[in-house]
């Protein structure tokens, strides 16, 4: 139940007056205000190197009971709902972002690290927090599947500025939209009332969910896909309307069916965010702009839930359980699952500190509250602390650990944006191209491109001068193209470009074809 302080009514005084129109204005007053503190600390944590999570997570303190703000907000039930409801938006925001090409080559490894190191680390976890802590198996059990999710929009938010191997970035990202999915489960199993299933058959469930997830996710992707090349909407800003749509109803019929409504949301979204849709970099910044909104409207409420003159007596009970899983559980979970793989170890080394716990473990911790479990608010206390002491931790020393271990890759080319918008009745494609700083198309003369027959330069803005090139025009940084291609030839002219991007004019000789490098 969410509540304000409100001062006592006076004589003659029956009951409250009514909502009206300044009420909601105020709301609305106060709502903007919050978004552009939050928005601003995006700046700030960036500065500083912190998590811009633990900026909100401090906004929603202080407007809580504790602070300045002296609001009561006490529902677990409100919490864990908008925490869903927010966690889909991010996990369709991270799936749009995830290349296939990078993703590929480490699938397995990364399934494996979002499995089988899960059940590792949810052991070990459990372990530490029962004979360390004292705390009863069911409690140490959820706490340990608990933070066992990692969060990938805590990891980049640091590790943003660093250009990392694609092997490290591939695994971070997909074992991050995978291991929500059986943690959930796990969360929820742990959570029921009565005793716990055995062992094989909660594994059946997961896997059977699993299961389920992927192929109704998988197949939304695709025909959602399909549907949006095959027709052209009547304005450019359906589409990110459209693709979010197509992105929640993976998580609704996935969930419907009994499914991993989580692990199906993230599998639509990278099929869409790997099919080439019209109009894609409108699509990615949209969706970015949601992400955004959902973390800051999510770690605002989860700071309102907290009591911290309650947090007290859990600090040391979270700084024993943070230790175990930072320094063996993550490690030990990275290094059993990634040695079929052969993994470099500074590599491994990297990925077990870079486990961060952001809002995903808060969310999961609402739900023993929700479902009555006994000593659940201090569960809920104790991953609180946690995650915001070790993301202290953690969180501003990742960037100096990848330098040291020599994995940050620096004078790489920059991939180049390409904007497509269809031209139905023209069966063609208008591709919109930004020369980016750093691009090894720079210096190129247009018919060196060497672009397939039915694709040519129209035209090119140059310093906001637009003028037709010639053959012999020399492309520069900053410059934007226009390319119009035939349906035929539109993912080859792709592709052509790309490669002159990365390899310059000798590309496709040098052995530069366009496709992403997985290292």
């Amino acid at each position: 139940m969410c509540t304000c302080v409100r001062a006592p009514p006076r004589a003659g005084q029956g009951r409250e007056p009514p909502l009206t129109v300044h009420h909601l204005n105020q709301l609305l007053l106060v709502c903007s205000v919050v978004l552009l503190v939050a928005v601003a600390a995006v700046r700030i944590s960036s500065r500083s190197g912190l998590p811009s999570l633990l900026v909100y997570l401090a906004i929603g303190v202080l407007m809580g009971q504790d602070g300045i703000g002296d609001i009561r907000f006490d529902s677990a039930e409100v919490t864990q709902v908008m925490g869903y409801a927010a966690l889909v938006v991010i996990l369709a925001e991270g799936g749009l972002g995830t290349k296939w090409k990078e993703t590929r080559p480490i699938l397995a490894s990364a399934s494996v690290l979002a499995t089988a190191g899960v059940a590792i680390s949810v052991g070990v976890t459990a372990a530490g927090a029962h004979y360390l802590v004292g705390l009863e198996w069911r409690q140490a059990l959820i706490i340990g599947a608990v933070v066992s999710s990692t969060d990938a929009a805590a990891v980049f938010s640091v590790l943003r500025r660093i250009p990392l191997p694609a092997r490290v970035t591939g695994t971070l990202e997909a074992e991050s939209g995978f291991n929500d999915a059986p943690v959930v489960i796990l969360v929820v199993a742990f959570s029921t009332a009565g005793p716990v299933e055995h062992w094989y058959v909660l594994l059946g469930e997961i896997v059977l969910e699993l299961a389920i997830g992927a192929a109704i996710g998988l197949a939304v992707g695709w025909f959602g896909s399909w549907g949006l090349k095959h027709v052209a909407l009547p304005a450019s800003g359906l589409y990110p309307i459209a693709v979010m749509a197509i992105a929640v109803t993976a998580y609704a019929a996935g969930a419907l069916a009994h499914g991993s409504g989580f692990l199906a949301v993230y599998l639509a979204s990278m099929t869409l965010g790997n099919a080439k849709l019209p109009h894609w970099p409108a699509t990615r910044g949209f969706a970015e702009g949601l992400g955004w909104i959902a973390q800051i409207g999510m770690f605002v409420v989860l700071g309102l839930l907290v009591t911290p003159h309650e947090l007290g007596d859990d600090v040391w009970p979270a700084l024993v359980i943070g230790l175990v899983l930072t320094m063996l559980a993550r490690p030990l979970s990275v290094i059993l699952s990634l040695a079929p793989f052969r993994v470099p170890w500074q590599e491994q080394t990297l990925m077990s500190w870079a486990g961060l716990r952001g809002a995903v473990p808060i969310i999961l911790a609402t739900i023993p509250m929700v479902n009555g479990v006994a000593g659940s608010r201090r569960i809920f206390n104790i991953v609180f602390v946690l995650v915001v002491v070790y993301t202290l931790v953690q969180g501003p020393t990742l960037p100096w650990l990848a330098r040291k271990l020599r994995l940050g890759e620096q004078g790489e080319a920059s991939d180049l944006g390409i904007e497509s918008a269809p031209l139905e009745r023209l069966r063609g494609h208008l591709l919109s191209v930004t020369v980016p700083e750093g691009s090894r198309m720079h210096g190129v003369e247009v018919n060196e491109l060497r672009l397939p027959p039915g694709a040519a330069v129209t035209l090119v803005v140059r310093e906001g001068e637009s003028f037709v090139p010639l053959p012999t025009t020399v492309l520069r940084r900053r410059d934007e193209l226009l390319v119009v291609a035939t349906d035929p030839v539109r993912d080859a002219a792709e592709r052509r470009l790309r490669a002159v991007a990365h390899g310059g004019k000798l590309a496709g000789w040098l052995g530069t074809d366009g496709q992403e490098r997985v290292r």
